[in-house]
């Protein structure tokens, strides 16, 4: 069974965000940065264990993070036996 994998509203404007800044940087790289991030999810979907805990925060409470490539950002996300939560979509210093 495949984990379902959920945006929370905050991650999902900070990807809108990001994106748009690439777009407007160079024409089709908002849309590179979008196929990276889709990767990233993939991946973590798949293999939720395999990201790395998040510095400063409780290994209880399981918050990880996998960077995303080509772009210094990081889908930092949160396993739960229902769903995979997506927290943030951070730049790489965390």
């Amino acid at each position: 069974m495949v984990t379902p994998l959920q945006f929370e509203a905050e991650a999902e404007r900070e990807l809108d965000e990001a994106a748009q800044r690439y777009e407007e940087q160079r024409p089709g790289l908002g849309k590179r940065f979008l196929h990276e991030i889709e990767s990233t999810a993939e991946q973590i979907r798949r293999f939720p264990g395999a990201g790395a805990p998040i510095k400063h925060v409780p290994a209880d409470l399981g918050a990880r993070h996998a960077p995303v490539k080509g772009f210094p950002y990081h889908v930092v996300y949160l396993s739960t036996p229902n769903a995979i939560r997506v927290l943030a979509v951070a730049p790489h210093a965390l």
